[in-house]
C-alpha cells in the first residue's frame, strides 16, 4: 500500500499526524523517520522548524549543522539557545568567530525559506548580522542578544521584519555604541508590528532611531530596562499599539504610562510586573484614551496596587474580559466587590493569585461569584489559607466555568471536586497541582464522574491506575507533576 502513493500524499499524511508532547496514543510525527528511508526522506522534508541547544566550545556543531540544515529543506523557523549545561562566562574572541560561524551556516544554508530565527547562544555585535541581512530577506522574527550600548540601525537591513526581540545582555569593553548609522539622515520607516526589549540600560540612547522609525507598531514588551530614550519620539511609535508589557521597569513605568494613557485609543492589554508606580496606575486609570477598547489587564504589584486604583479602573473602564491580579498586597474585598459589580456584563477570566483579601475575608468570593456569572476561567492559586466553603460557595454561582486554577490552595480537600462536578459541569481544564488535603481516591471518582473534563494537572502520586484508565476512556489529558511545583 505505501509504495503506491505518491511522495505528496504521505507528506500530507505526515503533517497531520500528533506531535510526540501529545497524549494521543496514535503513531506520531516524530515515529515517521523510524520506517524507511523513504518516509526519514520525506519526514525531514516535511519538517519546517528545530531547535538546537549549543555548546560555544563544542567544534562538531560547525562541522554537523550544514548537513542537518541541507536535510531538511523546508525549515522556515530555527532555534539556538545556549546549553544550560555550559559554563557561564563572558564570550571570548573564540566564541565571537564561533558565533558568526554559526550565522554565516545558517545564512547559506536556508536563507530561502527561512522566517523566524531565534538566536540566543551568546550576545552578537551587529556585523555579525551581515551575511543574514544580505541572504535572508523574508525574514519575518528575529530574536537574539546583544552587546550594549547598541544601536538598531541594521534592522533597516530587514525590510520584511515584523517581530524584534534583543536582550542586551552585557556591555562592551570600549562601551560605544555597538554599531553606527552610516546614513544618520536618512528616515525609513520600519515594518515592525512587535518589539521586545530586555536589559536597556540608561545610557542606551540608541533606541530612540527605532522609535522614530517605527509607525505600525502593535505589541511593545519591555523587560527591565532604564530608558525608552527621547519621550516625544517613544511617543510617536505608540498610536497604533494594542498591547503593552511592562517588566521590572520601575524607573520608567510613569513616563510610559503617561504616554500610553496620552496617544493609545486601541489599546487592549496592558501588563504591568513587579515595579509600578502608584501616581503613575492612578493617571492611566484617570486619564487614559483606550477605556473603551481595554480587554485585559494584568497586574503583580504587590507594594503600589492599592483599593483606589481598582475603583477608578471600575469607574472608568466598562468593558474588561479579562483581569488578573497577583500579589495584591493593599486590596480590600471592597474594590473587588465593586469591580465585579462593574464588569458583571463583560469578565470573563479573572485571577487573584496569592491574594490576601481573598483568603481573610469570608464571603468575599461568595460575593464575587454571584456578580460574575459570564466567568469561565478563574484562577486562585496559592491562596494556602483558602478553605473549601469560601471556593464551593463561588462554584456554585459559576456554571458556565471551563477552567479553573486552584494549584497551591494547600487548605482544599477532595469536598471541592464534589461540588466542581455538581455545579461546574461544563468543566474542562483543573489545576490542583499542590493541594495537599485531596487525595488520591477523590482524584479519581472526579476523574470518573467529570462529564466534560479534557485535562487534569495533578501530583503522579495521586493519580491511581484506574484514574488514568478513566481519563484514557474519555480522551482525558492528565499532567502528572512529580512533586509540589514552585510559581
Amino acid at each position: 500500500m505505501e509504495e503506491i502513493l505518491f511522495d505528496e500524499i504521505l507528506h500530507e499524511i505526515f503533517t497531520r499526524l500528533p506531535s510526540s508532547s501529545s497524549s494521543s496514543s496514535l503513531p506520531t510525527f516524530e515515529s515517521v523517520p523510524l520506517v524507511s528511508k523513504r518516509w526519514l526522506r520525506l519526514y525531514r522534508a516535511s519538517k519546517t522548524s528545530m531547535s538546537f541547544r549549543i555548546n560555544p566550545h563544542d567544534s562538531s556543531v560547525i562541522t554537523l549543522l550544514p548537513s542537518i540544515l541541507r536535510n531538511h529543506p523546508s525549515l522556515s523557523s530555527l532555534r539556538f539557545v545556549f546549553d544550560p549545561k555550559t559554563p557561564i562566562i563572558f564570550p571570548s574572541a573564540a566564541e565571537s568567530n564561533f558565533d558568526d560561524r554559526l550565522i554565516s551556516i545558517v545564512s547559506s544554508s536556508c536563507c530561502s525559506n527561512l522566517r523566524k530565527l531565534c538566536f540566543l547562544v551568546n550576545p552578537l555585535s551587529p556585523s555579525s548580522l551581515l551575511p543574514l541581512s544580505t541572504s535572508s530577506l523574508s525574514l519575518t522574527s528575529l530574536s537574539l542578544k546583544l552587546l550594549g550600548p547598541v544601536s538598531f540601525h541594521w534592522v533597516a537591513s530587514f525590510p520584511s521584519l515584523k517581530d524584534l526581540s534583543v536582550d542586551v545582555s552585557s556591555r562592551n569593553s570600549s562601551g560605544s555604541l555597538t554599531g553606527s548609522n552610516p546614513n544618520p539622515d536618512v528616515v525609513v520607516e520600519l515594518g515592525l508590528e512587535s518589539v521586545s526589549l530586555a536589559g536597556i540600560q540608561s545610557d542606551d540612547t540608541g533606541v530612540t532611531w527605532l522609535w522614530k522609525r517605527c509607525r505600525k507598531l502593535k505589541r511593545l514588551s519591555l523587560r527591565s530596562c532604564g530608558t525608552v530614550g527621547e519621550t516625544e519620539l517613544f511617543g510617536l511609535c505608540l498610536k497604533n499599539l494594542e498591547e503593552v508589557e511592562l517588566r521590572t521597569c520601575r524607573s520608567i513605568v510613569d513616563v510610559v504610562l503617561l504616554k500610553v494613557s496620552e496617544v493609545c485609543e486601541s489599546l487592549n492589554s496592558l501588563l504591568i510586573h513587579d515595579g509600578g508606580s502608584k501616581d503613575g496606575l492612578a493617571h492611566f486609570v484617570k486619564n487614559s484614551r483606550c477605556n473603551d477598547s481595554l480587554k485585559t489587564l494584568d497586574l503583580r504589584l504587590p507594594m503600589d496596587l492599592m483599593d483606589e486604583h481598582l475603583v477608578s479602573l471600575a469607574a472608568n473602564f466598562k468593558s474588561l474580559s479579562t483581569l488578573r491580579l497577583t500579589s495584591c498586597y493593599f486590596v480590600t474585598g471592597e474594590s473587588l466587590k465593586v469591580l465585579a459589580l462593574s464588569f458583571s456584563s463583560s469578565l470573563e477570566e479573572l485571577s487573584l493569585r496569592s491574594c490576601d483579601a481573598v483568603e481573610r475575608e469570608t464571603g468575599l468570593l461568595a460575593t464575587l461569584g454571584q456578580h460574575l456569572g459570564r466567568l469561565r476561567k478563574l484562577e486562585l492559586s496559592f491562596n494556602e489559607w483558602l478553605y473549601d466553603k469560601e471556593v464551593v460557595s463561588m462554584l456554585a454561582s459559576c456554571g458556565g466555568l471551563v477552567e479553573l486554577d486552584l494549584r497551591g490552595c494547600k487548605n482544599l480537600t477532595g469536598f471541592v471536586l464534589v461540588s466542581l462536578n455538581k455545579s461546574c459541569v461544563k468543566l474542562r481544564s483543573l489545576d490542583i497541582t499542590s493541594c495537599r488535603l485531596i487525595q488520591a481516591g477523590e482524584v479519581e471518582a472526579f476523574v470518573m464522574k467529570s462529564q466534560r473534563l479534557k485535562k487534569i494537572v495533578v501530583e503522579e502520586s495521586k493519580i491511581t491506575e484506574a484514574a488514568m484508565k478513566w481519563a484514557s476512556s474519555k480522551l482525558i489529558e492528565v499532567v502528572a507533576l512529580d512533586s509540589d511545583v514552585p510559581w
